[in-house]
């Protein structure tokens, strides 16, 4: 279901870390494909060192037959090809979130509809409002680190103001460890 109004960008889950989120659960509401952001979700920005802790985690979405593939605004093509292909999934480059081209080309990838798709990333207005406008479930994690486009860094505050209005208005629940704003 697309959501509309202000509640256009309001994720389903707000967690710290990919890490948190349980692929069993994941599988139990009918997800079989997840499409992930790379910069600040999975390594730090502009990065090439993916945690080990992110490392176990696309390990265990794999082990449970969840299909991954990496959606990324980056213009750096090769540095996403390395990480793709380090970590043993698809991608799509330049995918212009929140548009919907990119999250399109993921789906057909991992033959999956929108309804069978989760987009996890740590940002509202790309990540979130793109998995948002195709019908996906939406998970935001807080970023990895604070060092990202000088874009995002303003897009932040938006972000914190609308996650408090969310909480506050009952329509995102608190998920403990996520006190720590955007």
């Amino acid at each position: 279901m697309n959501k509309r109004g202000w509640l256009r960008w309001c994720p389903d889950e707000v967690v710290s870390s990919v890490a948190e989120i349980d692929p069993a659960k994941l599988k139990q509401q009918g997800i079989q494909a997840v499409l992930l952001d790379l910069d600040n979700t999975l390594v730090p920005w502009q990065r090439l060192d993916v945690p080990d802790g992110v490392r176990q985690w696309i390990e265990a979405m794999k082990g449970a037959g969840l299909r991954l593939c990496l959606v990324s605004n980056t213009r750096r093509r090769r540095r996403l090809e390395i990480l793709a292909k380090e970590l043993g999934v698809a991608y799509v480059p330049k995918a212009f979130k929140p548009r919907r081209y990119g999250l399109r080309q993921a789906l057909e990838r991992l033959k999956a509809t929108p309804q069978q798709a989760v987009m996890i990333g740590d940002q509202i207005f790309t990540d979130v409002w793109g998995g948002n406008r195709m019908g996906m479930r939406t998970i935001l994690v807080m970023p990895m680190a604070r060092h990202e486009f000088l874009g995002t860094k303003v897009s932040r505050l938006l972000e914190r103001i609308l996650l408090w209005a969310y909480r506050r208005s009952g329509a995102l629940k608190q998920t403990a460890g996520t006190e720590r704003t955007i």
